[in-house]
């Protein structure tokens, strides 16, 4: 993660990628054949935001404590920044206004045995609690199978808890589990990115982010992007090692818990009388089998 005091490196970076990608010609600004930078020029963001350019180059520095939220939303605005890259702003400028700079290892939230009771009962969805990090704090046997080769994978940690980042980006097997890596990976770096805005002193989250940007130049180059992802859902397609071939929808949900920490439940279902949901109900039923450990694996499905 970014190494300078508080978190002005990273609104740095996010501001400077945002002013990058926009054209004059999109801004409604005149265009000439000359330009020096790619995308829009800091004085012409303060034109666009209504401040002068001495003020947006400061606030682009990182200066950005004392910014009213009427000026932070003239800058989303003239930055056509979308309403997660908004709440990323707005959340650099809320933490950069608390105290203290060092790092802080947050306590894990024990989730409550009600929560586990809830998943437990979902007996033909898969579904998993994670973290704002993308640990997978909780989970039902359904999700336990659906996401073995994770489960399984060497980057669980100490405990047996398995990361989700940590298995997409050093898990060698992870780009032949997600049928869609790339997307996999782009969203999953964009939501450590986002809680990376809401808790920039989280030590073990900036470890992670260290360990990833070590180990991966994939991840290393989309955590430069400074993409950003508060909430993912949508189509998940997965080649599971026994089941096969399995398109899911996956849906997000807050899970309110003690603390600051930020909890998703997300759950995966299969679309009504299509092939992926006799596979999914194939996962249901092994995973309900409690001697599936001593027993052949489930015959594979044809395509």
């Amino acid at each position: 993660m970014d190494q300078e005091p508080g978190n002005r490196g990273e609104i740095r970076h996010f501001l400077a990628s945002r002013r990058a990608r926009i054209t004059p010609a999109q801004a409604g600004l005149p265009t000439t054949t000359r330009r020096r930078v790619a995308g829009l020029r800091r004085e012409e963001v303060a034109v666009l935001a209504g401040v002068s350019t001495e003020w947006y180059t400061r606030l682009e520095k990182g200066h950005i404590a004392g910014v009213s939220e009427d000026v932070l939303d003239a800058v989303a605005r003239a930055l056509r920044l979308d309403d997660d890259e908004r709440t990323y702003l707005f959340d650099l400028a809320r933490s950069s206004r608390s105290g203290g700079r060092t790092p802080s290892r947050r306590k894990d939230v024990e989730v409550p045995p009600r929560i586990q009771w809830l998943l437990d009962s979902m007996t033909m969805s898969s579904a998993f609690v994670r973290n704002g990090r993308t640990d997978v704090v909780a989970a039902n046997p359904l999700a336990r199978a659906l996401y073995a080769p994770m489960f399984d994978s060497a980057t669980v940690d100490q405990r047996g808890r398995p990361n989700l980042a940590r298995y997409i980006f050093l898990d060698p097997g992870a780009r032949d589990f997600f049928v869609d890596w790339d997307a996999a990976g782009n969203a999953t770096a964009a939501l450590l990115r986002a809680e990376a805005g809401r808790e920039p002193r989280d030590r073990a989250l900036r470890e992670l982010v260290g360990e990833l940007c070590t180990l991966s130049p994939e991840f290393r180059s989309l955590w430069a992007a400074h993409d950003v992802l508060i909430r993912h859902d949508g189509i998940k397609r997965l080649q599971h090692p026994e089941a096969g071939h399995l398109e899911l929808t996956f849906q997000s949900l807050d899970l309110p818990l003690p603390g600051r920490a930020v909890h998703d439940l997300v759950v995966y279902t299969a679309e009504p009388g299509t092939a992926s949901e006799d596979r999914l109900k194939l996962l249901a039923s092994w995973a309900a089998t409690p001697s599936r450990a001593a027993e052949p694996g489930p015959r594979r499905p044809t395509a």
